[in-house]
């Protein structure tokens, strides 16, 4: 499905009547759907409307059913020409089982890995970076296993830029971190199905006092990106807990590489003095020096 559609979407979501959010659902998960049957066989699978459908179409700024149909026909037919990897390693996926489970998982999260390469806009990945690099003061938010890369997240931008905090919930005091700001802070959030009430409340409360919001999660229908400012949508096997932590943590590392390009010559001081300090209080194993350049 064409990106514009989806950004369309996610940016509109909010302002959708409940009826129109089903043909979101269907246009999203099942694109095919619109782009062969008539607005009014919609309406039928989504036992609403062809009004609401034709409404919906409006209300995410197309000029009525046939222009968004043609949208979605175009990107379905580029899709068609181009198989992803994921496609390719279903196609010839065996069944798990002890004498091979380690190539098959290797290849699964490979192929994962490629299709978020393909898939990587760099318009938006730059304007991530430097709202990243921008941001004043940034709190990362990650609840039940999506503590874990919050928690890498928050430590590393620690260690390259400062003035990064990790909000752990019930432990830290949520009147802190939102009232001890400024225009210029980053709410960064994971989530992934089922979302934690407790990221959802703080990315939405953050959002209200004026913060920007970076949303990494499935995609446009999850609860946190209609507010967020950007979108990083990751795409990972199922369940994502147990499977999809390399394509997750693959694009947490593409982030950081890039605020270290881009604000290269700080980025170099701060590891200078993170190392300092660290030699400092800490004590290490063994006679090399850790190599902290950035290329």
């Amino acid at each position: 499905m064409a990106q514009l559609v989806k950004e369309r979407i996610r940016k509109q979501y909010g302002k959708l009547t409940a009826s129109q959010k089903i043909i979101c659902k269907i246009a999203i998960e099942k694109p095919s759907l619109l782009a062969i049957h008539t607005a009014k066989k919609i309406a039928e699978f989504t036992n609403t409307s062809e009004a609401t459908v034709i409404r919906f179409c409006y209300a995410l700024g197309y000029s009525g059913y046939t222009e968004l149909q043609e949208e979605i026909k175009k990107s379905l037919l580029i899709g068609d020409q181009r198989k992803g990897p994921i496609q390719k390693y279903r196609d010839t996926e065996v069944t798990l089982d002890l004498s091979n489970y380690a190539h098959q998982v290797m290849e699964s999260d490979i192929a994962y890995l490629q299709q978020g390469l393909q898939q990587i806009d760099y318009t938006l990945l730059q304007e991530v970076v430097k709202s990243i690099v921008q941001a004043k003061r940034i709190v990362v938010v990650g609840f039940r296993w999506c503590h874990i890369p919050a928690k890498w997240l928050f430590q590393a931008l620690n260690a390259i830029k400062g003035n990064t905090h990790l909000y752990t919930g019930a432990v830290d005091n949520a009147d802190y971190f939102l009232t001890e700001r400024d225009q210029e802070w980053l709410v960064i959030a994971i989530s992934f199905p089922r979302h934690p009430s407790e990221t959802v409340a703080m990315v939405h409360s953050a959002k209200e006092l004026g913060a920007k919001v970076l949303a990494i999660t499935e995609g446009e229908l999850s609860p946190i990106s209609q507010v967020a400012d950007h979108l990083l949508k990751i795409t990972t096997p199922q369940p994502v807990a147990t499977s999809g932590m390399p394509t997750l943590f693959s694009i947490l590392n593409v982030l950081i590489k890039g605020v270290m390009l881009h604000d290269a010559e700080n980025v170099q001081k701060r590891l200078q003095h993170y190392d300092e300090i660290s030699s400092k209080l800490y004590s290490f194993v063994g006679e090399e020096e850790e190599d902290f350049s950035i290329y």
